[in-house]
């Protein structure tokens, strides 16, 4: 009977879906998702070249979307490749209460009177977080009731259950209260909640990335907070980094041939699969010179005693900032031979917080290697500017703790 119940297919709604590393981990697991509903026009046209290439590896036709990888097609003709509603299934909207009832009649059609099992998503978490708290009184801060919107969503499709994901700041928030009230809320929809704080780091992903999973069962049929399995590795950053092209700042390869053989974490995470022969977006920024003078000094400080710069600690000459009394630690080296720290959005802005750890390169991290510390497949493509991948990146859900949860949820069902 498990085996049985495993093979189901389980069907999802993506809310606030980003780039989709939330979804991408439950389509991994099995899911089948109806819709993802996303504001960003950047992460829509990902999620739509996401839905493209699964869509064509279950039809046997991915020489397509490696012509478009490779950029041998237009990105008009890998979407006309497939069934319109493949990419229909992406709903480009900002959730509020003028578009809800629109989008609940787009999803309608396209679930074709098929029951959605699950309901998944985060909504946008900066406001919650400490750094937002500094920028933008929270009590003014729209974002903080967007789990209203997500509620709706609840109401209107009763699904068996839903997973909710946010930073820890959710939890102290205006000391407590909008998480009690996102309880109550739930709680007077018919779900009963439940929650953990969970390290990312716990579930094979190299990095240390702690956030608030919430899951939710209709309260008839409550089946408590599932049974994550962790998954250990002796892996380190550097295994991440080895096979990609070492490039200079500056330098930009939208497609290149790895530099070495796969390894066993590559390949048991899935970010690299042994016939996989070309990896794409190695893009990496400029850095001008007294930065890369930076770089350099936080790379040997940190090679030679495991200690993170502080700005006020730099020669004097390399100070050109006014600002020294807060975000001392604005450069920071990536532990190459441990986990890295948390990838955020920021990386749209700069890259001091993410410095390549090799004296070779002096650079910050690229495209694809913030995307492999967020445990994304190396054929997941990222659309949008170079600053709209990395936000897309530094938001989502790390794949390899998205498919983890996605599991334990299956074997609930």
């Amino acid at each position: 009977m498990l085996l049985k119940a495993m093979a189901k297919k389980y069907t999802i709604i993506d809310l606030f879906a980003g780039a989709g590393g939330l979804s991408e981990g439950f389509v991994q697991a099995g899911f089948v998702p109806i819709a993802h509903v996303e504001m960003d026009k950047d992460a829509c046209n990902t999620l739509r070249t996401r839905c493209c290439y699964h869509y064509l590896r279950a039809n046997n036709q991915l020489d397509i979307y490696y012509k478009y990888l490779k950029g041998e097609i237009s990105r008009e003709i890998l979407y006309t490749s497939v069934p319109a509603e493949v990419t229909n299934a992406v709903i480009n909207v900002e959730i509020s209460d003028y578009t809800i009832n629109d989008t609940f009649d787009k999803i309608k059609l396209l679930a074709k009177g098929r029951k959605i099992d699950m309901i998944i998503g985060g909504p946008p978490c900066q406001a919650y977080s400490l750094l937002g708290r500094h920028r933008k009184t929270m009590e003014n801060d729209p974002r903080t009731l967007l789990y209203l919107q997500y509620g709706k969503f609840l109401k209107e499709f009763s699904p068996k259950g839903f997973v909710f994901e946010n930073v820890p700041g959710l939890l102290s928030a205006k000391k407590g209260e909008h998480f009690q009230n996102l309880q109550t809320y739930f709680d007077e929809l018919g779900y009963k909640v439940h929650f953990k704080m969970l390290n990312a780091s716990d579930y094979g992903v190299l990095q240390e990335r702690r956030r608030i999973i919430i899951v939710g069962w209709q309260k008839d049929n409550d089946m408590g907070y599932p049974e994550i399995k962790k998954a250990s590795t002796d892996a380190v950053v550097n295994d991440i980094l080895e096979d990609l092209p070492l490039l200079k700042a500056g330098e930009n390869e939208m497609v290149s041939l790895y530099k070495k053989k796969n390894n066993s974490y590559l390949r048991e995470s899935g970010i690299r699969a042994d016939d996989e022969i070309f990896v794409t977006q190695n893009i990496t920024r400029s850095v001008n010179a007294n930065d890369a003078s930076i770089y350099a000094y936080a790379i040997k400080l940190w090679d030679s005693e495991q200690v993170r710069v502080k700005y006020t600690d730099l020669p004097i000459e390399f100070r050109t900032q006014k600002n020294e009394d807060s975000f001392l630690d604005r450069f920071k080296v990536v532990n190459g031979k441990g986990k890295a720290h948390t990838v955020v959005a920021h990386l749209a802005k700069d890259g001091h917080y993410y410095i390549h750890p090799s004296l070779d390169v002096c650079r910050s991290i690229s495209v694809r290697e913030a995307a492999r510390m967020q445990s994304f497949p190396d054929n997941f493509y990222f659309e949008g500017s170079r600053s709209a991948m990395f936000k897309q990146i530094g938001n989502a859900v790390p794949v390899l703790m998205a498919k983890k949860i996605a599991e334990s949820i299956k074997i609930l069902l």
